[in-house]
Order: C-alpha cells, then sequence, then structure tokens
C-alpha cells in the first residue's frame, strides 16, 4: 500500500500552488457553506470528471472543511504525480488483498476526527455530460471499515463558461444524514438526486 508522506516546505509550497492556479484559470470558484461537526471526520464524495478535481476538493477543504486532507487515488496516479504523496494522497500498489487493506486504511482514517478523507465513487475519469453518477462497491467496504462516526459530504462540482473567457467552477455541497442501514444503492441514490439538484440549478442560472 502506498501512503501518503509528511513534507511541510512541499506541502506549504503546493497549497499555495493550488489556490494560485485556480485564482489564475478560472473565472471563479464558489461553494456553498455547510453546518458541520468538528468533533468528527468528514468522508466527502465528489465526482469525477477532470484533472482539477483533487485540487478544487483540497482548496474546498482549506478554507471550508480545514481538516486534515487524505484522497485516495489510482496507484497510477500515485507513482506518476510525484508530489500527491504530500498532499495527502494514498492508493493499493496492487490489487486483491492489498485493495482491500486500503479500504480498511480509509475507513480507519475517518475514526479520527481531525480527518477528511475525498473519495471518487467513480473510481475513474468520467466525461462531464452523463446523467448519473456510478458507484464502486468499494464505497462500502471503506465505511464498514469504519465505526460509522462520521458525517458524509456530497460534492457536486460543475464548470461553464456562460459569458466569461475562463470557466466558473462551483461545487455543490449537502451534508447526508447517513441512515443506520446503509446500502450502496442507497448512498448512490441519494447522491445523484443532490447531482442532478445541482445540474438543475446551474442550468436555471443561464435560462
Amino acid at each position: 500500500m502506498y501512503r501518503s508522506r509528511k513534507s511541510p516546505i512541499i506541502f506549504q509550497f503546493f497549497s499555495w500552488y493550488i489556490a494560485y492556479i485556480i485564482k489564475k484559470d478560472f473565472s471563479s470558484y464558489t461553494y456553498n457553506r455547510l453546518q458541520l461537526k468538528e468533533d468528527e471526520a468528514i468522508l466527502l464524495l465528489s465526482n469525477h470528471f477532470s484533472w482539477w478535481d483533487g485540487f478544487l476538493m483540497f482548496q474546498l477543504n482549506k478554507v471550508v472543511f480545514k481538516k486534515e486532507f487524505h484522497v485516495l487515488v489510482s496507484d497510477e496516479d500515485y507513482r506518476k504525480q510525484w508530489f500527491l504523496k504530500y498532499l495527502g494522497a494514498f492508493a493499493a500498489d496492487t490489487k486483491g488483498k492489498d485493495v482491500v487493506e486500503t479500504l480498511i486504511y480509509a475507513g480507519q482514517l475517518l475514526d479520527q476526527p481531525q480527518n477528511l478523507v475525498l473519495l471518487f465513487p467513480q473510481g475513474r475519469l468520467y466525461t462531464s455530460y452523463i446523467n448519473s453518477i456510478s458507484f464502486e462497491r468499494g464505497v462500502m467496504q471503506l465505511i464498514n471499515a469504519s465505526k460509522k462516526k462520521f458525517q458524509i459530504v456530497f460534492s457536486a462540482t460543475l464548470i461553464d463558461y456562460f459569458d466569461k473567457r475562463k470557466p466558473k467552477a462551483e461545487s455543490h455541497l449537502l451534508s447526508w444524514e447517513a441512515e443506520e442501514y446503509m446500502s450502496l444503492q442507497l448512498l448512490k441514490r441519494e447522491y445523484n438526486k443532490h447531482y442532478n439538484n445541482a445540474v438543475s440549478k446551474q442550468s436555471k442560472e443561464v435560462a
């Protein structure tokens, strides 16, 4: 298993750099505020359609959630993007048993109130022109590996140009109260309800 590493200097540089490129390449990045519990970790579930997704969620955590950032990435991304490990990225280095161990590790991170774990439930990049966000089975393995004393936040990030030269990015956030007997189907249905509401809301901005 590939774990995150500590380097305050590298972390501080990329924390500054990510904020810089977001400001430089987007006309704006907006999000709504949520009322959250400070004494519980956060599982952040987000759609995955661009190179920007992890960086936008990293910035969101820095200014809104203010937790210790962790993100599950592919082994390929972990190896190719050397700096990700210093920003909280971790990954399974092989398939099979190591994937299970990695999901257990992620679940255990959620038992510590200071943590935020970002998960892209789709498992890989998809075009933004889809009507439904898929959920891989590993999502529930991760949740079941925890003590289930954490908060779930849905993020539906959408990008549009409208009348600007640079695109506008917006993360539509929702704090979802999990039911006692949660299933993958329920989680997927509730996330997609939020996702479709976000698309509808953003569509009305230019109607």
